[in-house]
């Protein structure tokens, strides 16, 4: 048996689930912390579990260059190594190698590149690639894929589509069948729903366990992208969760959530942390703000993140201020609370069947503003 798919409650579009994998189980809608190269950055394990996080993402082309996916087998596996008990997804290294311009060369047989970090030479296929997640022993892999970039023309994107289909057939060839291990298709086709629905056709003759829309939040902008997944996910599997790799921001996420989306990843609360910027009910504030400086107040009253609950918002600018280590840890903390925090909400509406009056919330507090006050 293979990872699972509990479907619990709907409320229109919207699901709640339960994905059940070797390392345990994950309530959806779910957010994956990013933890690149085996460690969200700024947080422990046991940090990151306090946030309410069921499930990280680990990424494949970082992690082979450096420490190696043999080297993480030998020491245990990615679990293991990193010191997270719970499931793990990894990204095939698709998104990254498409983001080498000028240091990597397409073929029919895979990716030839040169490393970013030393500009040694490298080959990743989807045999190899589906081979490190297995030895990285990664709960959810995902198969090789061509992130087509945007903008592109009709015709580029369906000759990017198409091979994306047939790595997609070799990564489920190459995958080997373990209880509690899945592997995901990703749908692709930039912003053509033709194109998206050809995709999804072919993906689920080939049979996943769960099935991705990648190739999106790449600058197409949010009314595309919802446009998009308006067109794509209704041909999607009912019984096999949904996942929308790289986003996003908090509206994009409760959008997505309205069209039938139960998975997603950013980076964007991590390193919105590191740079002082905090999301909060009332919008997105900026804690290098002056306006900080003596209000004692906390970052969100209905947050319970150690910032919020122990610390005013004048001590965390103080913090940022003077260039405090732990003044980006506490952000990306409470970035990383209040984004599971909005997961849990959007659970719990979807299963008391009030999701339009959450998410009619949802928005007019993101309206306001941050307590009335201009955002930064």
């Amino acid at each position: 048996m293979s990872t699972s798919f509990d479907l619990l409650s709907t409320d229109g579009k919207a699901r709640r689930g339960r994905v059940t994998t070797a390392h345990g189980s994950f309530e959806t809608p779910a957010f994956m912390p990013v933890g690149t190269a085996a460690t969200v950055k700024a947080m422990t394990p046991a940090a990151l579990k306090e946030t309410g996080a069921g499930i990280v993402l680990s990424n494949t082309y970082h992690l082979m260059l450096r420490p190696g996916a043999e080297r993480i087998a030998a020491l245990g596996g990615l679990h293991r190594f990193m010191g997270w008990e719970g499931p793990i997804l990894t990204d095939s290294g698709g998104f990254q190698v498409m983001s080498l311009a000028g240091l990597r060369k397409i073929t029919e047989q895979g990716v030839t590149f040169k490393s970013h970090l030393d500009g040694s030479r490298h080959e990743l296929s989807p045999e190899r690639s589906i081979a490190i997640q297995h030895l990285l022993d990664t709960d959810i892999t995902m198969c090789f894929d061509e992130c087509t970039p945007f903008p592109a023309s009709f015709d580029e994107a369906k000759t990017s589509m198409e091979l994306s289909m047939r790595w997609a057939q070799r990564s489920r060839q190459a995958f080997q069948e373990r209880s509690g291990y899945g592997l995901f298709g990703i749908v692709q086709g930039s912003v053509y729903p033709e194109l998206r629905l050809q995709s999804a056709e072919i993906l689920k003759k080939i049979g996943f366990d769960g099935y991705a829309v990648g190739g999106l939040a790449v600058g197409e902008g949010q009314e595309m992208m919802f446009s998009t997944l308006e067109a794509t996910v209704p041909s999607l599997p009912a019984d096999r969760p949904r996942y929308l790799m790289g986003v996003g921001k908090p509206g994009d996420i409760v959008g997505a959530v309205l069209r039938g989306i139960d998975m997603f990843d950013c980076v964007i609360p991590t390193r919105s942390g590191r740079t002082a910027q905090a999301f909060t009910r009332f919008g997105q504030v900026n804690m290098r703000n002056a306006r900080h400086a003596d209000d004692r107040a906390p970052l969100d009253e209905a947050c319970s993140c150690p910032a919020c609950r122990n610390h005013s918002r004048a001590y965390l600018h103080h913090l940022v201020k003077s260039e405090e280590i732990l003044g980006l840890m506490l952000l990306t903390w409470h970035n990383l609370t209040y984004y599971q925090d909005l997961m849990r909400g959007l659970r719990e509406a979807i299963s008391k069947n009030c999701l339009n009056e959450f998410v009619s919330a949802f928005q007019a507090d993101q309206a306001r503003g941050d307590n009335g006050k201009e955002q930064a």
